[in-house]
């Protein structure tokens, strides 16, 4: 924008250099001509077409800039670097500067509306990168657009919206890509999205292109984020179809995201679908009607001109490209940076004007800030390429509501419910995160949660423990009330200790129904019969009580149980001893002189057995008193499942009733081993001996069981006991002569118990 001394009118010759002025033709500069290819970029010729539309409304404006007119000079940068830096220096150092010249500054320009792309601009409708925000480093740059952070970081987000926490990078190797990229990438980091790769290239680098194209080649990656010009795009787009790669979600940016020139239908293939974000469009009123006849009346260099003139030979020939574009104005409604050109000229004019008129130090009227907007690339019914919003990213709403997506408005290419870009598939719930060695954070594998522990969450990184009474289910999701275990009346061995116990019970009654019948003959008369009857009882009492240590364990039951069995034992030990001593007695009676019968009758017999178990009773009593059983959960011996059982409160109280009935029982064994030799064709005391052998062994082999077995096989153990001791007196002491009673009735006599029967036969 030159300041309205200078009227001149700039030329450009066909080399693209600029030169000084040769006429002045009033206040207007002229357009430029394309020197750099023979086709014609619409988009960039759309903004100098609103960028001289709005410069001729400011002209026409009696408000803005009164009578003051308002130049312009256009140059084609050919897409290149040092074009841009030659015409930047033109402009800032006058139209006789040279590339071999120093800075000299001597240039009417004040203002200078740069360029699409952030490398090489000064004030810019279209240049994002977040890099010229840097008001010290670029103290005279202003922008009518978004910096790229608030893109970049947006873009992270939709990534991260789709669940897609692997994807590839790719960016154009110049300040606009290179920084939108920095910011994406630390803003993937943060939201816990991984990068397989970022790979970056510039439009001239064919060689480097292809090692990108190798690299997403061979990626895993099925998105990937694509921070390039359309420039570059076009390059990428190109080498994706030579090498046949299908099957990618493209995440695109402003810069190419709705360039229809892009769209061809090889490439859509790779575009369809695609997401990115672009500048909003905003209508100009008016600008659709100047694209068609006024620009080409008034500002097209050659509009004037004869065609057959040698003035249009010589200025108008590098124009033929544009004229297919006279009646042309249907994609104007689709130029996204038109109301950014606009604001831009508008801004100089209004920094201009409070320049030539400041009286005193006014604010400026702040910009309309417009924020990226998402789009998506859909192809129509009829095959036509639509550019359709599914939401938007605006940076200046609350951190909850800036981002807003409208997933049912996509749609994805192939009808597909989209795509699916992870390096390893979600952990379920009972499962946890494992990262692979090497790898990113996003690489795991999904290990099974120990027994115990659980996940109820996707992609948990920790497995956490169940609470003591609980435990985990099958699926390891959830935490379930652990199993509770104890020998029930229903389990196959309950079943058979109680069968046997109760044939116990049943073969004790019937014996002692048999002693009752024949309780006059001399093999029921010879020993006591009354010790035989209470032992006879003690055993049924012996055989039922094994079924108090069945069912679940309650305060009661425990209580019972081992106090039953104290009791009842010591009970029948009690019996068997008195037994004993009563052979013992006999036969010591027989002897000349021997009064000893007298000492132990039948009522010290009963006194015996009574105090023998009142001792007894007295132990549990005591037991029971000072610290009882208890029902108690045992968890140490299963994790997966609480042993119910009973606990002994007092280990001395238990063993103190072992003890005792051992005592008994030892004592009971020596008296009839001594009584074993004694002369008798019936010698009880060798049976009473092998009862009280069998018993010692049973409970001496309970220990190391009893304390080895865990849970319900404990009880089993002692139930056993139990129910085998018992049926070892049972045998020993009465089987025999209930099979005299039954199968040999002739030995049932007194005669035959003496010994004589024989002395008579001989």
């Amino acid at each position: 924008f030159p300041l309205p001394s200078d009227k001149g009118k700039h030329t450009l010759p066909n080399d693209g250099r600029p030169q000084a002025p040769t006429a002045f033709q009033g206040w207007r500069c002229n357009y430029w001509r394309n020197f750099c290819s023979p086709h014609v970029n619409l988009r960039d010729f759309r903004m100098a077409q609103i960028m001289i539309f709005a410069i001729e409304e400011i002209n026409r404006s009696e408000s803005l800039l009164p009578n003051v007119s308002v130049g312009y000079q256009i140059y084609d940068n050919c897409g290149s670097r040092l074009f841009s830096m030659n015409s930047t220096m033109a402009l800032m150092n006058g139209q006789e500067f040279a590339a071999e010249d120093r800075c000299n500054g001597q240039s009417l320009i004040h203002a200078i509306i740069g360029e699409s792309e952030s490398s090489a601009t000064v004030i810019l409708q279209s240049a994002t990168c977040d890099c010229l925000s840097n008001r010290k480093d670029y103290p005279s740059f202003f922008r009518t657009i978004a910096s790229d952070y608030h893109q970049s970081r947006a873009l992270a987000y939709m990534v991260k919206h789709f669940g897609w926490s692997w994807v590839g990078a790719v960016n154009t190797d110049n300040d606009y890509g290179n920084y939108g990229m920095n910011i994406f990438l630390n803003t993937a980091q943060e939201e816990g999205i991984c990068v397989e790769y970022s790979v970056k290239f510039y439009r001239t680098e064919t060689e480097k292109l292809k090692k990108v194209v190798d690299i997403i080649k061979q990626g895993t990656a099925k998105v990937i984020v694509a921070f390039l010009t359309s420039f570059e795009m076009n390059n990428l787009l190109e080498q994706l179809s030579v090498q046949n790669i299908t099957g990618l979600q493209m995440i695109g940016v402003e810069a190419w995201i709705t360039a229809k020139s892009l769209i061809t239908s090889k490439s859509f293939r790779f575009l369809g679908g695609s997401l990115g974000f672009a500048v909003r469009k905003i209508n100009i009123e008016g600008f659709s009607d100047y694209v068609i006849k006024e620009f080409w009346d008034t500002a097209f260099p050659c509009s004037q001109t004869e065609r057959n003139s040698s003035q249009y030979a010589l200025n108008c020939s590098g124009y033929q490209d544009l004229l297919p574009l006279k009646n042309y104005n249907e994609d104007v409604p689709e130029q996204r940076y038109a109301s950014n050109v606009y604001k831009a000229v508008y801004a100089v004019a209004h920094s201009v004007h409070s320049l030539l008129n400041c009286r005193e130090q006014k604010g400026c009227e702040k910009g309309l800030t417009i924020q990226p907007q998402q789009v998506s690339n859909q192809q129509d019914s009829d095959g036509s390429i639509q550019f359709n919003p599914v939401g938007y990213y605006d940076a200046s709403l609350p951190p909850d509501q800036r981002f807003v997506l409208n997933t049912e408005n996509i749609i994805w290419v192939g009808g597909q419910l989209g795509p699916r870009s992870v390096c390893s598939e979600s952990c379920p719930p009972g499962t946890r995160k494992a990262t692979q060695k090497g790898k990113p954070v996003c690489c795991y594998d999904c290990i099974p949660c120990a027994e115990g522990e659980i996940s109820n969450e996707t992609d948990s990184n920790n497995c956490r423990q169940c609470p003591g009474e609980y435990w985990s289910n099958a699926e390891k999701n959830k935490c379930i009330l652990k199993a509770v275990e104890f020998l029930s009346f229903t389990e196959v061995m309950s079943i058979v200790l109680v069968f046997f116990s109760m044939i116990g019970a049943g073969l004790t009654v019937l014996v002692a129904i048999l002693f009752y019948i024949k309780k006059d003959t001399p093999i029921v008369k010879a020993n006591n019969s009354e010790l035989s009857f209470l032992l006879l009882f003690s055993l049924t009492l012996c055989f039922l009580c094994s079924l108090t240590f069945i069912g679940r364990p309650t305060e009661w039951s425990c209580m019972l149980r081992h106090t039953a069995f104290g009791i009842t034992f010591v009970l029948c030990i009690s019996c068997v001893l008195g037994k004993t001593i009563v052979v013992l007695m006999a036969f010591k009676a027989t002897l000349p002189g021997s009064n000893v019968m007298k000492w132990f009758g039948p009522a010290q017999q009963r006194l015996s057995v009574l105090a023998f178990t009142l001792i007894q009773v007295l132990i549990c009593v005591l037991w029971l008193t000072i610290s009882p059983p208890f029902p108690h959960k045992n968890t140490k011996y299963y994790q997966e499942k609480i042993i119910l059982e009973c606990h002994l409160g007092s280990i001395i109280g238990f063993s103190s009733v072992l003890g005792y009935i051992g005592l008994l029982a030892i004592l009971c064994f020596i008296l009839a081993f001594l009584a074993r030799t004694l002369p008798d064709n019936f010698n009880e005391a060798k049976f009473i001996t092998f009862s009280m052998l069998i018993f010692c062994a049973v409970w001496i082999t309970f220990i190391p069981a009893y304390v080895s077995s865990p849970g319900k096989f404990t009880v089993a153990v002692e139930i056993f006991a139990i129910v085998a001791s018992s049926f070892g007196l049972l045998l020993c002491n009465f089987v025999p002569k209930c099979l005299i009673i039954l199968f040999k009735p002739e030995q049932n006599t007194k005669q035959h118990m003496m010994g004589k029967a024989s002395t008579k036969s001989n």
